[in-house]
């Protein structure tokens, strides 16, 4: 398994495919909608060239790059009519590499094709859900899908959760593994650099009074006192089933996730 490996950040990102954007962290409001966020060093966002619409027009891939709004590596790739896009990178690309989005693009990592003309047991990624919905799943640090079969129109895919699942065979997928698979294995090392990250303190509920969480009270160390555990407003947590009973979705898949 081959890794992008950046010695040092390349400098300052693309100008023109990058802009600020304010982050409300977890405040709806001004209110705290979602616990344990906050801080966190001011980032410039990459635009991410998520559709990779430049059909049959090759590009050269100018430089890799760390991105602090996400897990993967991202690449700078130059097309040949000289446009700039930010597109995610894949495990072993390097600088100087040719990539290409096509119908029947050759199968080689990196470059990006439909379903239907790419090998069964290939490892895929960025894949779309929909045709010309742009890539939606498999954009993690270290994701792939594995391509199980192409029957008629539809792709059978197996999901990094063990999931099967169908989608359409026009939908486009990018040939390997997404960047940095290694993401997963980092030592955070210190309290500080959780806070740089924009993740605040998580205090346990069992260490707060009965009044502030359901785990709360007693004397000493207690242990929560209840069948299942709750979130702070009472609602079961852990375990709980929050996907929505008839899902439209629920036709296209084969085997649900472990």
């Amino acid at each position: 398994m081959s890794v992008v490996k950046l010695e040092k950040d390349p400098g300052k990102p693309e100008k023109k495919l990058t802009y600020f954007i304010k982050r409300n962290k977890g405040r709806s409001g001004g209110k705290i909608s979602v616990r344990h966020k906050g801080g966190g060093h001011k980032r410039k966002y990459r635009e991410i060239d998520f559709k990779m619409d430049k059909f049959d027009i090759p590009a050269v891939v100018s430089r890799l790059e760390r991105d602090p709004n996400r897990s993967a590596n991202i690449a700078l790739l130059t097309y040949a009519d000289g446009e700039k896009r930010y597109s995610i990178a894949v495990s072993g690309m390097k600088e100087g590499q040719t990539v290409l989005t096509a119908e029947k693009a050759p199968i080689k990592e990196g470059n990006r094709a439909k379903l239907k003309n790419i090998p069964v047991g290939t490892q895929v990624c960025l894949v779309e859900l929909f045709p010309q919905k742009g890539a939606q799943i498999g954009r993690s640090a270290g994701s792939f899908l594995t391509l199980m079969s192409v029957e008629g129109d539809k792709a059978q895919l197996k999901m990094p959760s063990g999931e099967l699942r169908l989608v359409s065979g026009d939908c486009f997928a990018t040939i390997g593994q997404v960047s940095n698979p290694l993401h997963n294995t980092v030592m955070i090392g210190k309290a500080g650099r959780s806070r740089w990250l924009g993740i605040r303190p998580t205090v346990r509920g069992s260490a707060m009074n009965p009044v502030d969480h359901p785990h709360g009270g007693g004397e000493g160390r207690q242990g929560i006192g209840l069948k299942h555990p709750k979130t702070p407003w009472g609602k079961p947590a852990l375990g709980k089933k929050t996907r929505k009973k008839f899902k439209y979705s629920d036709k296209f898949i084969l085997k649900r996730r472990k």
